[in-house]
């Protein structure tokens, strides 16, 4: 039985005067790993490129079928070396080949590899053929030194070659080659240089982009950028399809350069230095340039694998780019949309408060019409009637004032012209001028009116403009009475004594005033509008119970003004509703008890 490892193998024809030799090595079961070719000319790359991965014995035609089969057994079992003899085919010509099969072995003693030799002789016409030849007397010789190298290198240029093919990323790619081939030949320095050339062009400068040092003594040219023009060894492996060794002067070290290439285009440089009487052997220069191939490709599917994702980046940022601006172009018209919507629904309230405000402006000022025409005309029966009319006509003449106020108030208040001029206000004569001139509205509709204030010993005193204070009352209060028909309105307030910080002065805390009736109510879905300016809950009720519609928007203007808020509170329609603002205190006053209490007379 052979042994699973591997085997070497030489092959040669009859002796004449100069021979053409090549090395393979072989697999022990006789499959070709790799062919080297002895001398300065190669043999034409695809037909040794067809021969890798083949067996011998598809090759080489031996007079025997059995011959090759025989001598993988004599070598795996006596190790010795074998000749045959064979035809092999060159193209178009067939030619007698004599072949020595030698045994190269492991650690182990077992078999290895195969180093197969082959002989070409000048025969029929062939001494014009372009492969080396060499002396006989020098065979041995030479052959012996080549298959030690291929022993020692085929293998772990193998390993280099399958990293570099299994990657598609350039920085690996480069870093195993120096790495790789920088351990195995044991130089000073390999580089891997980048450059960029057109095709059938050599490129202009190269930039080292990858680097091996074997002495952390030694200089890093990382990065460095090297002109060809000012480089030979990189010139030359430029104009070569194979690596080259530059001259040099004797102290200088000792490099080599090849090319990689894809596709007859330059993408880069492989050099390496060594000591100065370092010499290159052909089977060193041979590999260099397979694994310059290898490194050429591999650098070509990565860079067009980097370029391809690159561009597959751009497309999805440029997709997602394009997504945020049909988003953006969404939104835009959505709120295209919403203003259209807005400015449709403020141009319907406004004509509607129009509307509303017209009829309202128009009852006081017929009344006042109306009673003034009687006296004027003398229909009055007697003085006291007459008085009469005039008081009803006075009364008229105030309600519509007061409707051209609201309407001036939201003006200026629209318009950032509302000024607010503020100071210390007594809460209890607030409510006190409240009271007394509205509870007559109440007590015309039969609600009851209660004020409630927190019991203290000393009164409470708000920073605020008594007028504008006294204006929020009122239509708080007015409107409150205005949509109650039984219950009553309340009017209670709580200090809250908590820091506040307002136009860059601290104030003691704040009063709670809440103003609540047991009326019609409003629905929680409509209650968003009911601070609106120009906007009325409901038209036909606003016709039914009078009004402009601003006095809560007037209010919430005129609270936020002197630093307040305004809040609107009902459950539901019929479940009545509280309206609650705060106001700045302008001292803390002295609680007696939190519960409110009537204020004293």
């Amino acid at each position: 039985m052979r042994s699973p490892r591997s085997i070497s193998a030489l092959a040669t024809d009859s002796p004449t005067d100069s021979l053409s030799v090549w090395i393979m090595v072989l697999s022990p079961s006789g499959i070709v790993e790799s062919v080297q070719t002895v001398g300065a000319k190669a043999l034409p790359v695809a037909l040794t490129a067809n021969w890798v991965g083949r067996s011998l014995s598809e090759i080489v035609s031996f007079a025997n079928a059995q011959a090759l089969e025989q001598a993988l057994d004599t070598l795996a079992t006596r190790h010795d070396i074998v000749q045959l003899p064979g035809r092999c085919p060159l193209g178009s010509n067939s030619i007698d080949v004599r072949w020595l099969l030698q045994p190269l072995l492991g650690p182990d003693g077992s078999l290895f590899r195969i180093a197969a030799t082959g002989y070409l002789a000048d025969l029929h016409g062939l001494a014009e053929s372009p492969w080396m030849r060499v002396a006989p007397a020098m065979a041995a010789e030479v052959i012996s030194a080549q298959c030690t190298q291929l022993q020692t290198y085929s293998p772990r240029l193998n390993q280099i070659t399958r990293n570099v093919r299994w990657t598609l990323d350039l920085e690996i790619i480069r870093q195993q080659t120096v790495e790789g081939l920088g351990d195995l030949f044991d130089v000073d320095r390999c580089l891997v240089f980048s450059c960029h050339a057109a095709p059938n062009m050599a490129p202009e400068a190269a930039a080292v982009a990858a680097e091996y040092v074997r002495s952390e003594d030694l200089l890093f040219w990382q990065g460095q950028v090297w002109l060809l023009a000012e480089t030979p060894c990189l010139s030359a492996a430029a104009q070569a399809s194979r690596a080259v060794v530059p001259p040099r002067q004797p102290a200088d070290p000792s490099v080599v350069a090849v090319a990689t290439r894809y596709q007859n285009t330059i993408n880069g440089f492989i050099v390496l230095h060594d000591r100065p009487d370092r010499p290159w052997s052909e089977v060193e220069l041979n590999l260099l340039t397979d694994l310059a191939d290898q490194v050429g490709t591999a650098i070509a599917h990565a860079t067009l694998f980097s370029e391809s994702h690159a561009l597959a980046i751009k497309l999805q940022q440029a997709n997602a780019s394009l997504m945020e601006k049909q988003r953006e172009f969404q939104e835009a018209r959505r709120q295209a949309e919403e203003a259209r919507r807005q400015a449709e629904e403020a141009s319907r309230l406004k004509s509607e408060f129009l509307a509303n405000t017209s009829h309202e402006l128009r009852t006081p000022l017929n009344g006042m019409i109306g009673f003034l025409k009687l006296v004027l005309d003398g229909m009055a029966d007697d003085p006291a009637e007459q008085e009469e009319f005039i008081e009803e006509a006075h009364k008229s003449a105030i309600h519509l004032l007061q409707l051209i106020n609201d309407v001036l108030d939201i003006a200026k208040i629209e318009a950032g012209k509302m000024q607010i001029e503020m100071g210390p206000v007594s809460l209890k004569e607030l409510l006190t001028d409240v009271e007394n001139f509205i509870r007559h509205q109440a007590d015309q509709k039969g609600l009851s009116f209660e004020i409630l204030l927190p019991a203290t010993r000393d009164d409470i005193r708000v920073n605020g403009n008594y007028q504008r204070l006294f204006q929020v009352f009122i239509n708080l209060v007015g409107n409150a009475i205005k949509f109650t028909h039984e219950g009553g309105v309340t009017i209670s307030a709580e200090v809250k004594p908590q820091k506040v910080e307002r136009q860059g002065k601290i104030w003691p805390g704040l009063v709670k005033i809440s103003v609540a009736d047991t009326g019609i109510g409003v629905s929680l879905e409509k209650q968003d509008r009911l601070f609106q300016s120009f906007s009325q809950v409901d038209g036909d009720r606003t016709r039914q119970y009078g009004g402009t519609g601003l006095g809560l928007a007037i209010s919430q203007r005129l609270v936020e003004a002197m630093g307040g808020v305004v809040q609107f509170i009902s459950m539901g329609e019929g479940l009545g509703s509280t309206v609650t603002f705060t106001a700045l205190l302008y001292q803390e006053p002295v609680v007696i008890d939190k519960e409110p209490m009537y204020p004293p007379k």
